[in-house]
């Protein structure tokens, strides 16, 4: 595919001129240069021509993603008439040599098998037409390994959404961006309601904000305080805000209210585009305490009154903390308030370790609301229940 772009670029930039060998950019040396109040005419021409190079770009890609489907739909197919599986492990191995001998190394073994996953992931065409209009062939390659429909859509619409690169995309999942987003606790309808807000580009509070956050880039040594936590954050505010999420717009730091004649500083302030409300965060070096959430309280009640504007939603408060006491938060109904907690890591842990840590807490969470449920449900039959 990226061979077959290449050679129409080349068509269109080192085109030979007649019978003699002269190139193009040899010939145009001949000729007078373009006069300066041309000088839009090219600029405009230009600008047609590198458009419609990306325009055959992207359909090649296209094109060439949706061969790729249904030649892994084929051979899945072919392989499911014979029912037997080392007959399809021999077969796949011969296809590969064959087509490498007339097609190139785009149809090599493990080509050939990432079709073939492609094709079982994404079994509907419909989907897969309305899939490579927005992702290349590279981001699906990125996805197909992902087992969970859920999750795999999850990570589908957010680089939709947010327009992530294939490198930025792979460091979402290598991140287990999803399993620190809050939706991921969630049961499975309610996410399922979520994804198809995503899909209209509505987001919720629960799929903006994680836990924990990842703060690898920041350098930080072992020992630091808030001030060191503040100014590394500054410093590297490009790779914060990609953490936080791409509609994150920087508004202000150590941002100063004054409350009956007090000063009060709160330490990061940004806008969600798509929240349409204030956020404001709080830095902590250590573990989470009562007394963060009337701080937060206090600065969001402020923000409210004085800051917020006409037709944006209340602000929401995230505290970032070297450790969340989770009983604390519990305790304090946090969850059900504007106000988020969450933990960060100054360094990124063994893939395995974050993955159990994250899977821990997410079958907390379940257990909680799964409780929560039961608790609800039978206080509701016992009042209901005839005396």
């Amino acid at each position: 595919m990226a061979r077959m772009t290449q050679d129409m670029t080349d068509n269109m930039n080192h085109r030979s001129i007649g019978k003699t060998g002269v190139t193009a950019a040899a010939w145009a040396n001949d000729l007078p240069t373009i006069k300066e109040t041309d000088k839009a005419l090219l600029e405009r021409v230009k600008s047609l021509i590198e458009a419609a190079k990306c325009e055959v770009a992207v359909t090649v890609n296209s094109a060439m993603t949706l061969l790729y489907w249904e030649i892994g739909a084929y051979v899945n197919s072919y392989i499911l008439d014979n029912k037997r599986a080392v007959y399809g492990k021999q077969i796949v191995v011969s296809l590969s040599r064959q087509l490498q001998q007339e097609y190139g190394t785009n149809f090599s073994e493990k080509n050939l098998r990432r079709m073939m996953q492609f094709a079982d992931r994404f079994p509907e065409k419909e989907i897969v037409v309305s899939l490579i209009r927005q992702l290349t062939w590279t981001h699906i390659i990125a996805l197909i390994p992902i087992e969970d429909e859920l999750k795999r859509n999850f990570y589908i619409e957010m680089c939709r959404m947010e327009h992530w690169s294939v490198r930025t995309l792979r460091k979402k999942i290598d991140s287990m961006l999803y399993e620190r987003t809050a939706i991921s606790q969630k049961p499975e309808e309610t996410i399922q309601k979520e994804l198809s807000l995503l899909q209209k580009e509505q987001l919720t509070p629960d799929m903006v904000f994680h836990d924990p956050y990842i703060l690898d880039f920041l350098g930080l040594h072992d020992t630091y305080s808030e001030k060191d936590l503040e100014n590394a954050i500054i410093a590297e505010l490009q790779q914060f805000i990609c953490e936080l999420g791409a509609d994150f717009a920087f508004l202000s730091r150590q941002k100063r209210i004054t409350i009956d004649n007090e000063d009060y500083y709160i330490d990061l302030l940004f806008f969600h585009r798509r929240l349409h409300c204030l956020v404001a965060i709080d830095l902590k070096i250590g573990a989470f305490k009562a007394a963060y959430k009337g701080q937060m309280e206090l600065y969001l009640n402020w923000l409210q009154k004085y800051e917020m504007l006409e037709g944006e939603n209340q602000p929401i408060g995230l505290i970032l903390c070297a450790d969340k006491n989770e009983e604390h938060i519990e305790l304090m109904h946090l969850k059900e308030s504007n106000i988020r907690v969450a933990e960060y890591l100054t360094k990124l842990p063994e893939k395995t370790v974050l993955e159990d840590r994250l899977q821990r807490a997410i079958e907390k969470a379940k257990h909680r609301l799964a409780n929560s449920a039961d608790t609800s449900g039978g206080l509701q039959k016992s009042i209901l229940k005839p005396v």
